[in-house]
């Protein structure tokens, strides 16, 4: 059995070495690569052949690849890199990799066509500029097959440990039992949906309640198909830190029963794993980036020795080996099985995940958890927002070719709202002269940086930053997405706000859902499913698993208030019912409850009643921007002989992820139908949705909003022991139209 290696990642392990070096950066985006290549490519005579397949092997190994492009009239094969800046700046380790990579290629290539010898030509594109770089060397094939080798032999040692831990992997993974003497009701039926869309390479949007272990129910069998579908690795994504920490509980109880040797990697944010925040990413300014290269040999061995790497063991590891543990993370998902993170690792535009699975042409199986926060989580990441006072000044203290720039960018920004009469308004049309002017700016900035990476304060380069994250999303503008600009300052100095929002994220999801062999979104709350799968872009063929809950109709009793309106104008009347209706609750039942409001000021006005009239009834409140140990202190207070009233609000960070089994949570009061607020963006939102679905209110209001509710109201009944009682207050909830929504095993009074 041959280990299969792509040309990229061979050299990447074999003629890497020095510093850790980011300062010729920032780099062009995927989407200006693939255009710089293009442009290169169609410069080019007749004749010449783009995306060469080539292939070879050495020993054990097979090493694969697309080479940018050849030219038989001359004999030259080229390796094409777009970049910015002054190239005189480039790192000599890059330009060593890029030459590596070139002699690979050139050798297989002599090997396939029978050459004896070959013009290697590094091209470097500048996408501003849009000129040509080219260095070129003639090599002969002895001398790169003798190149080709000595890689292949600094790599074999490595891969053929790499294939030992295959096998061994998949031998155990296909003998892998379940880890508990028997399923959980609809634990089963989840599992056995996930192993067939594994099996058949068919997305599976699943719907299974609370309480019936997902986690392990969608991880396990996507292991156990792991060797037969041939899958490299499996990516389980999740939206909150509760959903990886029971991702890494379930794979650690797998690992140490059965599978001893899964490598599963934690990955986490840069600011959250950064030991010298205060440093720039370079050998000059970090010492865990002085010389990382030549570390990272032993530092790699290390980790794939320790198996399982959640942030405090690979941070402990990066440490003693003296190198970055961020970047260590980034070299170590080449060599892990199970990667655990955040939703954008995979599905942002430049994710980490995405871009190795295509270089590495590895199969993967994905596993999307709470999949009903994926709409609100995508549409951020393929939206942008930039402010104009965050230019403001900045040309005074900017260099003088920076400063000329600026100012064309505020003269532009100008004339964009120049006549907009209200404080909100979409525009017809990107801004193309505003877009130009930021082009400029983020072009002179890059070069600037490339000369000179700390000639810029950290208030100009934040803004030259954020102009081109704002200039890379209006590339991909469409009819997914709408512009507004809104009015912060009126009068002679007009300033204003402008965000490329997008509304469907389903245009860019599709194809990531669709590359992957193995796709399943799961969540307790994707009703309607047309709604998710529209948003989401579920391909049309697709598996659906609706699965029957585990709970009976008597564990929950769900009270109707018919006479209450939550709506704004309603609100002051509302509150004398709402808080007789929860103390007389709470009197008929002491113990745990949560109530939840559709904002803080809602909140606080309940909360403030219910205390003046009912004071012996304990009470804590969600305030704003509560860090992580208010959070806890908010939730210890649960306990299984507790008493009290938490007031939160739906949608917030106690309405979902929690769980609060047996006494700790015992009922919920909801006053609100989560519908998102009226307002200038949700209005155009929905007249986006009603245009696209022909259902703007229900797409931008009702199905999200209801969504939270259930969401809410699924904390409190955990386990098939589990008992207690759901108020939802709002006259609303009685309509059939809302009563569709809800989970079928509710009885309702």
């Amino acid at each position: 059995m041959a280990y299969r290696v792509a040309v990229r990642a061979l050299c990447e392990f074999s003629a890497k070495e020095g510093d850790l070096d980011l300062r010729f950066t920032p780099s062009p985006t995927a989407q200006e690569g693939i255009a710089g290549h293009q442009r290169v490519t169609s410069r080019r005579a007749a004749g010449y052949e783009r995306e060469v397949a080539l292939q070879g092997s050495y020993r054990s190994l097979t090493v694969r690849g697309r080479a940018d492009g050849y030219d038989p009239e001359r004999n030259r094969l080229e390796e094409i890199k777009t970049y910015r800046g002054d190239l005189a700046r480039q790192p000599a380790n890059h330009r060593q990799l890029h030459w590596a990579q070139a002699r690979v290629y050139g050798w297989l290539l002599c090997q396939a066509r029978q050459l004896p010898g070959v013009e290697l030509a590094l091209v470097y594109f500048d996408i501003l500029t849009q000129k040509e770089t080219t260095i070129s060397e003639y090599h002969d094939a002895d001398a790169l097959r003798e190149f080709f080798e000595t890689q292949c032999k600094r790599f074999l040692a490595w891969a053929e440990q790499e294939l030992e831990h295959r096998q061994t992997r998949d031998r155990l993974l296909a003998a892998l039992g379940f880890p508990y003497p028997s399923f959980r009701q609809g634990q089963r039926q989840l599992a056995e949906a996930v192993y067939k869309s594994a099996c058949t390479a068919t997305p599976l949007l699943a719907q299974a309640p609370t309480g019936i272990g997902k986690t392990l129910g969608t991880l396990f069998p996507l292991l156990k198909a792991m060797p037969g579908q041939a899958l490299d690795k499996l990516y389980f994504l999740a939206a909150k830190t509760s959903g990886r920490a029971l991702a890494l509980d379930a794979l650690a109880r797998l690992e140490s029963a059965q599978v001893p040797t899964l490598r599963v990697l934690e990955l986490i944010a840069r600011e959250k794993s950064c030991e010298h925040p205060d440093k720039a990413c370079h050998g000059e300014s970090c010492p865990l980036a002085s010389g990382f290269y030549d570390r990272l040999p032993a530092a790699r061995l290390a980790a794939v020795r320790r198996g399982s790497l959640c942030q405090a063991t690979l941070r402990e590891i990066a440490l003693a080996h003296q190198v970055c543990p961020y970047y260590l993370s980034q070299e170590m998902a080449r060599w892990a099985d199970v990667i655990v993170g955040d939703y954008n690792y995979y599905f942002d535009l430049s994710a980490l995940l995405h871009g190795l699975m295509q270089a590495n042409e590895w199969r993967v199986g994905v596993l999307v958890d709470e999949a009903h926060n994926l709409l609100e989580r995508a549409r951020g990441m393929y939206s942008a927002e930039l402010d104009q006072r965050m230019f403001s000044g900045l040309a005074g203290q900017a260099p003088a070719l920076l400063a000329k720039a600026l100012r064309r960018v505020g003269r532009c920004w100008n004339e964009v709202h120049r006549e907009q009469l209200h404080d909100y308004a979409v525009l017809p049309a990107l801004p193309a002269k505003l877009l130009a002017a930021l082009q400029q700016l983020v072009g002179e900035a890059t070069e600037l940086l490339g000369e000179k990476p700390d000639a810029l304060g950290i208030e100009l380069r934040e803004a030259c930053f954020s102009a081109m994250r704002f200039c890379r999303i209006a590339e991909l503008f469409g009819d997914h997405s709408l512009i507004d600009c809104t009015l912060l300052v009126k009068g002679q100095r007009r300033a204003s706000r402008l965000c490329l929002r997008n509304v469907v994220p389903a245009p860019f999801l599709e194809p990531r859902i669709a590359q992957a062999c193995s796709t399943v979104l799961f969540s307790a709350t994707l009703t309607p499913r047309h709604f998710y799968q529209d948003t989401l872009g579920i391909p049309a063929v697709h598996a659906w698993l609706d699965v029957e809950p585990p709970f009976r109709g008597e564990q929950l009793t769900v009270h109707l208030a018919r006479d209450v309106s939550t709506r704004f104008a309603d609100r002051q009347a509302s509150l004398d019912p709402i808080v007789e209706r929860m103390a007389r609750q709470y009197r008929q039942r002491p113990g745990n409850y949560l109530a939840f409001f559709s904002s803080f000021d809602y909140l606080q006005q309940v909360a403030d009643l219910f205390c003046q009239l009912h004071a012996d009834i304990p009470c804590w409140l969600q305030t704003r921007h509560m860090d992580e140990a208010a959070r806890s202190a908010f939730l210890e207070r649960f306990t299984e002989d507790g008493r009290g009233i938490g007031f939160a609000v739906l949608g917030g960070a106690f309405a979902e992820g929690i769980d609060l089994p047996g006494t700790r949570l015992i009922g919920a009061f909801i006053a609100t139908l989560g519908l998102p607020q009226v307002n200038p963006v949700n209005e155009q939102i929905r007249a986006r949705m009603q245009k696209r679905f022909g259902a703007g209110y229900d797409y931008a209001y009702f199905f999200p909003g209801m969504q939270k509710v259930i969401q809410a109201a699924g904390r409190v009944i955990r386990t098939p022991e589990d008992s207690g009682v759901i108020h939802l207050i709002d006259d609303r909830f009685a309509q059939a139209r809302s009563l569709r929504l809800l989970p079928s095993w509710w009885l309702i009074d």
